[in-house]
């Protein structure tokens, strides 16, 4: 489902725009429609009134808790089902100034990251933009979200029309700062076109550039199916947006040891990076089954940032949230099994079935 298809809806029920609004705004903020002061019959046309139940109802099942696995950090990973029984996941970040979500676009991946779980298994299917609110929704049934990266299962601009339309939404309605909607790409040039034609009066998310490595061989062979950007390109790219919106660019690095966590890369992240306006974010490698690459130790990594800010790139090295639940990104996916036409969730390791949820 789209967020438009919904609008759609409403206004055939007689819906104005101020009774659309609200409808939208207690949705995307998990408010029930029957609280408060003003009752639904106070606000809402005949028809609507008569339609929400069911309404609510279909919204509630376009995303629904299998399980929750909560982190040591305080963050928590969501095995989520869809209405057709596919799964997804999103994240609960870890607590801090600002509370964040981290939520899926898509069933599957398409760019294929050989250190990703999420691509071994290709692209099943797009996500709608109420399907990517939905997850938005649920969250803040657990607590408040007032951040939403788009750095989930997927790539986001292989749907930038759901994407965009969700963005919109979640910076309207949904009451969160444009620059804390993050839109990540591995680097789609569709995307850049999409992003920079977006108007003032537009909601303008902040980017985040999923790098990897400087080394252009190297990244085609780990982003194996992503555009043939080279750094470079992309890290002009990033920086024109970043300066058309007054946003810094957020430069994902995934550290894999003996592959992009070498000197080398220290003095190509100093060219490309150095006096950019954006920051570098080391992300230690959640390890993942069957696959053989390995985190650094967090020694290395430390130092690697250290050595960066000295040489005028400002670097924050992160925990990967989920490492101790194993949980990265796809892993929680992997390990539901399919019956029949519906997904279950298998046993959670270190995790909650959802009726232990709340």
């Amino acid at each position: 489902m789209r967020v438009d298809d919904l609008r759609q809806r409403l206004r055939a029920l007689g819906a104005k725009p101020v009774h659309e609004q609200r409808v939208l705004r207690h949705w995307t903020h998990a408010l029930p429609h029957d609280g408060g002061r003003r009752q639904p019959e106070h606000w809402l046309p005949r028809a609507v009134r008569d339609a929400l139940p069911g309404l609510t109802a279909e919204l509630s099942g376009l995303a629904r808790l299998l399980s929750e696995h909560p982190g040591e950090d305080g963050s928590s990973r969501l095995l989520l089902a869809l209405a057709d029984g596919q799964a997804i996941e999103s994240v609960l970040m870890p607590p801090g100034r600002i509370p964040g979500l981290c939520v899926s676009t898509q069933v599957g991946c398409a760019v294929g990251c050989l250190f990703c779980m999420t691509g071994r298994e290709g692209l099943l299917r797009q996500l709608g933009s109420a399907e990517i609110v939905a997850q938005v929704a649920l969250a803040r049934c657990l607590r408040p979200v007032k951040k939403v990266v788009f750095m989930g299962m997927g790539e986001p601009a292989h749907n930038l029309d759901n994407v965009l339309e969700a963005i919109e939404l979640l910076g309207t309605v949904g009451q969160i700062g444009h620059k804390n909607l993050v839109f990540s790409t591995v680097g789609d040039p569709r995307a850049f076109e999409r992003l920079l034609a977006l108007q003032s009066g537009q909601v303008r998310p902040a980017l985040a550039l999923s790098l990897h490595t400087t080394d252009a061989a190297l990244r085609e062979r780990l982003l194996p199916r992503a555009p043939r950007l080279s750094p470079d390109e992309l890290v002009a790219q990033a920086e024109r947006y970043a300066r058309a919106t007054g946003y810094p660019v957020q430069y994902q690095w995934t550290l894999l040891a003996g592959i992009n966590d070498g000197d080398d890369e220290l003095d190509g992240i100093t060219r490309l990076l150095a006096g950019k306006y954006g920051v570098l974010n080391l992300i230690p490698y959640n390890a993942v089954d069957g696959l053989d690459f390995q985190r650094p130790s967090w020694e290395r990594a430390a130092e690697m940032a250290r050595q960066l800010h000295r040489r005028g790139v400002l670097t924050k090295l992160r925990h990967s949230a989920g490492q101790d639940v194993e949980g990265g990104c796809g892993q929680l996916r992997a390990r539901a099994t399919t019956a029949g036409d519906g997904v279950v969730v298998a046993l959670p390791r270190n995790g909650r079935a959802a009726a232990q949820v709340g």
